[in-house]
């Protein structure tokens, strides 16, 4: 597996370092050799942040954790990434190593059982006409609709597909169509 770090507002001693990379070397097992893991540490607001994402057999695991200690933060982030490829082991099989989930984990740091896999069921459907607009006009219709993601065609893009999206921070974020 291959590290990649980042810090935002701190810096910390290779130990820290040290310390995740041992920790993400745990969840190896589901994965092969050509793994890639970006752990990012941060600090706001008198937390310390880890958010690690594994890229692996073209798919991204993601889980961002902030406690008060930073070695806390890496081992619930860790902790996060399990449950979610354990609670889509059968979606996952397919795409991770062969004999990923064969064996059962050293030590598993939660005594919660495995919640019950539910499938990907479509309550509803809506049908509407996506007109060309510019960026700016489709982020006042998402916010008069008190949305917080909204598809269009992008009149900048010759009318590609495009969402925009609120962030977190409170900005605003856009997807765009490759092609």
């Amino acid at each position: 597996m291959k590290f990649q770090y980042t810090e935002k507002k701190v810096s910390l001693p290779a130990s820290v370092h040290a310390y995740a990379e041992k920790k993400v070397m745990k969840l190896e097992r589901f994965f092969g050799d050509d793994a890639e893991a970006l752990v990012a540490f941060g600090v706001e607001k008198n937390s310390n942040k880890v958010e690690i994402t594994v890229h692996a057999a073209g798919t991204y695991f993601r889980a961002s954790e902030s406690t008060s200690d930073m070695y806390a933060s890496i081992d619930a982030a860790v902790t996060t990434i399990e449950r979610l490829i354990r609670k889509n082991k059968t979606r996952l099989a397919k795409r991770l190593r062969k004999d990923a989930f064969t064996r059962e984990p050293e030590a598993i740091s939660s005594f919660v059982p495995d919640e019950p896999e539910e499938g990907f069921e479509i309550i509803r459907t809506k049908h509407f006409n996506m007109k060309p607009m510019r960026r700016e006009e489709a982020i006042l219709q998402m916010n008069l609709l008190e949305h917080n993601f909204f598809a269009f065609r992008d009149e900048d893009a010759d009318g590609a597909f495009a969402v925009v999206y609120k962030r977190n921070d409170g900005g605003y974020g856009l997807i765009e169509d490759e092609a």
